[in-house]
C-alpha cells in the first residue's frame, strides 16, 4: 500500500512573498546571510534553489508534505547549504518546522559509508516579519544522542528593526516588501489622520527614488525593481485589508503602469538572463508578472520562452484579476 500523503503545511500571503522573492529575486537574499550569518559573500555566488517539497515521516506511519520557503545552496569558494524561514508571529513555533526540515534536507543529501549514515545539517535562520520583547535573539534546536548531547543555532532577523536607511545601506533589498511591518501597530492613526499617511507615503516615495537610482546606475535590474515593488503591494494589500486609506495610499506611490521603455527592458533582461532555463514553474509566474504590469500575449511569450498555446494554458489555469 502506498504512504498517506497529508498536507498540514498553512501557507500565507507573506510566505508566498517570501518565496517568489527568493525565485525572481534569488541574489538579493545574499546580503541577508551577510547579515545574519556574518558571512563576506561578494553577491557575485550562484544561489542555487533546493525542491521545495519534503514529507516527514510521522510517529503513525504516515508521512507529511511540507512545503519549505527558503532551502538553498550558496556557491562561491565553497559550497554551503541555507534554510531560511519567515514567519509573521513574534514566537518560536517555527522552531519545530525548522527541525523538520533541516533534518529532512539533510537525510535528502546524506550518504552512507561503508557502515556510517552521513549527513549535514543546513545552517538555518528565521525572519521574524513581527516581533515583541518575547520574540527570541536567539533559537537552539537541542538533540540528545545515545553518544551525547548535539545542538544547533538557528539564527534570528527580525524585519522590524531595520529602517529605511539601514536596508539600502546594507543592501537588504530583499526587506522591502515587508518594511511595512513597522508600522502596523499605527495602521489606525495612519487611516484616520491625512497628515500622518502622508508621512507614511513620503516612506515609500524614498524607497522608490532610492530603488529608481540603484537602477541608474545599474546596480538593479528593472525586472527585480518591479518585482520588490509588487510584493510590496502583495504584503500591504493583506495586512492593511482593514484599512483603506493605508492600502490605497501606499500602493499609490509604489504602483502604476510600467512605463514602454521600462517594459521594454524588463522584457529584454528576461531574454538574456534566460528566464526559462528549465524551471518552468519560474517562467510560469514571471508570465503572471508580466501580465500584470501590462504586456501583451506576444511579449510574454518572448520574455518567458514558451509558446503561444503553453501560455494560453497557463492563463486559463490563473485568469487575470478584474
Amino acid at each position: 500500500m502506498e504512504p498517506q500523503y497529508k498536507s498540514s503545511a498553512v501557507n500565507t500571503p507573506y510566505d508566498d512573498v517570501f518565496r517568489t522573492m527568493l525565485n525572481d529575486c534569488s541574489s538579493l537574499i545574499i546580503p541577508v546571510i551577510n547579515e545574519v550569518f556574518s558571512e563576506q559573500y561578494t553577491g557575485e555566488e550562484e544561489v542555487i534553489l533546493s525542491p521545495e517539497t519534503h514529507y516527514i515521516n510521522q510517529q503513525d506511519g504516515d508521512e507529511v508534505k511540507r512545503i519549505t520557503d527558503g532551502s538553498f545552496i550558496i556557491r562561491g569558494k565553497e559550497e554551503r547549504r541555507f534554510l531560511c524561514e519567515c514567519q509573521s508571529t513574534p514566537d518560536s513555533s517555527m522552531l519545530v518546522r525548522i527541525f523538520e526540515y533541516s533534518t529532512q534536507i539533510a537525510l535528502d543529501q546524506g550518504e552512507v559509508v561503508g557502515n556510517v549514515l552521513k549527513v549535514e545539517i543546513p545552517r538555518s535562520a528565521v525572519l521574524f516579519l513581527r516581533s515583541n520583547r518575547s520574540t527570541p535573539d536567539n533559537m537552539v534546536i537541542e538533540m540528545k544522542t545515545p553518544g551525547g548531547t548535539v545542538c544547533f543555532d538557528v539564527m534570528v532577523l527580525k524585519a522590524q528593526r531595520y529602517s529605511i536607511d539601514d536596508i539600502f545601506d546594507k543592501g537588504l533589498l530583499f526587506l522591502i516588501p515587508f518594511y511595512i511591518f513597522s508600522h502596523e501597530s499605527r495602521f489606525a492613526e495612519y487611516d484616520a489622520d491625512e497628515a500622518k499617511l502622508e508621512t507614511l507615503k513620503n516612506e515609500y516615495g524614498d524607497i522608490v527614488d532610492r530603488l529608481d537610482a540603484l537602477q541608474r546606475k545599474g546596480q538593479l535590474s528593472a525586472y527585480t525593481k518591479k518585482a520588490i515593488l509588487e510584493m510590496a503591494g502583495k504584503v500591504v494589500e493583506n495586512i492593511a485589508k482593514k484599512f483603506e486609506n493605508v492600502r490605497e495610499g501606499v500602493k499609490s506611490v509604489m504602483g502604476g503602469r510600467v512605463l514602454e521603455y521600462e517594459a521594454k527592458t524588463i522584457l529584454r533582461q528576461g531574454i538574456e538572463e534566460g528566464i526559462k532555463e528549465g524551471k518552468m514553474e519560474q517562467a510560469r509566474e514571471t508570465a503572471f508578472a508580466l501580465r500584470a504590469m501590462g504586456l501583451k500575449k506576444d511579449a510574454i511569450e518572448k520574455a518567458v520562452n514558451v509558446n503561444a498555446a503553453q501560455l494560453e494554458e497557463w492563463f486559463l489555469e490563473k485568469p487575470a484579476e478584474a
